[in-house]
């Protein structure tokens, strides 16, 4: 294959790797760092009211659940808490409401609707046909009013957006002129006046509607929802707060609902009673990534790792972090020069790192290895065939776990049961490499390279354990794949290793005083 091959295939595989991760992180919101919280508001809504005795309905509107349905939030978890009540919650043109039922219902009842929320950048786009409300029911005095209030808008504005804007500031300053104050009178409420001047408004053929939400902020209890004013200027819906006149939603608003129906109806009393209390909550950023997620797109989830159940997900922490352990290996011997036993063997012996700690597991190692070693050499004198050798020194080997354990077990030193932990045929391969290297290049080249073992497995160890990357290998396994291409660009490095550079140092050294006294004088020349 090619270089250009190479490079764009490796290309290729590493920005597919990066896409991927990067739409979890800024569009998933999946968080890059362990530990993580994010801000989980939650949302109650208390009902009150009064059974009569007999059959009873309750209706309450909800707010939208489904990718993109609320401004700025998502709706992760909800709960309905009612006793003997049957519940059902359906879809409507507007949104969504729920429906209690009971047979029997009599004294002071309480029901309650929960709501767990967290933000979401996803884009919002406001829908709903537009359509005109039924104009108000006004007396001559009112008629004239509203004319002259209207006319004194319209020179003032330039479209429907700041038309209605201003509008509602003649209702909202602090001292309303006579025109509004006439208008105001007997509308004793924030609804009230927004549900007058979204049926105002249809007058000058200006489509409106009302929603009702909750700004969220610090804990709240016994709130009342917010009414906002919406107006379609032909293309798109404007928000206008009825209390200030400005566009555009609260940054922490919470829509709960968009419908014209009344937000709690109640067969059984015609004055129910909902309160509402906000609390602020901190979650695992994770956790809440993933019920977001499964909000936009359940399978994103179920056919990824954090849809396995949770033992699955512990033993993928760890596998996922071998490929790590086997690009620190890489580098150590390819770009290094670092020597060790077999090809993948300091992988192994890091993860059984994992359990044992690095340094008593680099002691208890050594010292498997020196007395599986001694046992190695006597057997050597027998003459074995190499795989009854081999079977001899897995024996020694698992004697010597268990009598290290039981030893450090009656000493009270409880690091010494975790030799077990290690694996015993890697342990038994490294034993029979060692030996063979010792016996055909000598003591220094086997303790070399089992010293260069024990270094490539404390490195691959501290980096395959270190929180931050473990977080990252497992929310965003993609990564790996920025890795593959990395590892494909080595795969054709041929040159000189950092130990063979210092290796050959000093011919180096010599090259460059030959070069500065100039060619070797030609002595069988003649003159």
């Amino acid at each position: 294959m090619k270089k250009t091959q190479l490079y764009f295939l490796a290309f290729v595989v590493a920005a597919i790797g990066l896409s991927w991760a990067w739409y979890k992180w800024q569009v998933l919101q999946f968080p890059l760092s362990p530990r993580e919280e994010v801000e989980v508001w939650s949302v109650e809504a208390r009902l009150e009211f009064q059974g009569n005795g007999g059959p009873n309905k309750v209706r309450l509107q909800l707010p939208s659940r489904g990718p993109a349905a609320i401004p700025g939030f998502t709706v992760i978890d909800e709960r309905l808490i009612s006793r003997g009540y049957s519940e059902q919650v359906t879809k409507t043109k507007e949104g969504r409401q729920v429906e209690w039922v009971v047979r029997r219902a009599s004294g002071r009842q309480v029901l309650y609707y929960r709501v767990n929320v967290v933000r979401d950048s996803t884009p919002y786009v406001e829908t709903g046909e537009p359509k005109l409300r039924t104009p108000p029911d006004l007396s001559e005095a009112q008629t004239a009013a509203i004319d002259t209030i209207f006319e004194d808008v319209k020179m003032r504005s330039a479209d429907v957006a700041t038309f209605a804007r201003e509008f509602v500031r003649e209702f909202a300053a602090e001292d309303p002129r006579d025109e509004a104050r006439v208008l105001l009178d007997g509308l004793d409420t924030m609804e009230d006046r927004a549900q007058f001047i979204a049926r105002a408004l249809a007058i000058r053929s200006i489509p409106a509607r009302v929603l009702h939400g909750l700004p969220l902020g610090e804990p709240t209890a016994f709130e009342q929802l917010q009414p906002f004013l919406q107006v379609h200027n032909g293309t798109d819906w404007i928000s206008i707060s009825v209390t200030t006149g400005e566009e555009g939603l609260p940054e922490n608003f919470f829509l709960w609902t968009r419908s014209a129906r009344d937000l709690l109806v109640v067969q059984s009393d015609k004055r129910p009673k909902v309160e509402f209390a906000v609390q602020r909550n901190l979650a695992d950023a994770v956790a809440i990534a993933k019920r977001r997620t499964e909000v936009r797109s359940e399978g994103l989830v179920k056919y990824s790792l954090l849809g396995l159940p949770v033992e699955m997900q512990g033993v993928f922490k760890i596998l996922l972090t071998v490929p790590i352990g086997a690009f620190v290996m890489l580098v150590m011997r390819n770009l290094i020069g670092v020597k060790t036993f077999g090809t993948f063997m300091p992988v192994l012996i890091a993860l059984a790192f994992r359990e044992t700690q690095i340094i008593s597991g680099v002691i208890l190692f050594s010292l498997v290895v020196s007395l599986g070693l001694l046992a190695r050499f006597y057997l050597e004198r027998l003459r074995l065939l190499l795989v009854p050798r081999l079977t001899s020194v897995l024996i020694l080997v698992i004697l010597l776990m268990s009598m290290i354990s039981v030893i450090a077990h009656q000493l009270d030193i409880p690091v010494g049961l975790s030799i077990a932990l290690f694996p015993m045929v890697i342990m038994t391969m490294t034993i029979e490499r060692m030996s063979i290297a010792w016996d055909e290049r000598g003591p220094g080249t086997a303790i070399k390279e089992g010293i260069g073992t024990l270094i490539i497995a404390s490195l691959a160890y501290t980096v395959m354990t270190w929180a931050p990357l473990e977080h990252l290998v497992f929310v965003f396994p993609e990564l790996l794949l920025v890795l593959l291409g990395i590892t494909l660009l080595l795969g054709r490095y041929s040159g000189y290793r950092l130990t063979e550079l210092f290796r050959f140092r000093a011919l180096a050294a010599e090259r460059e005083e030959a070069l500065k006294k100039g060619p070797p004088a030609d002595t069988d020349a003649k003159p």
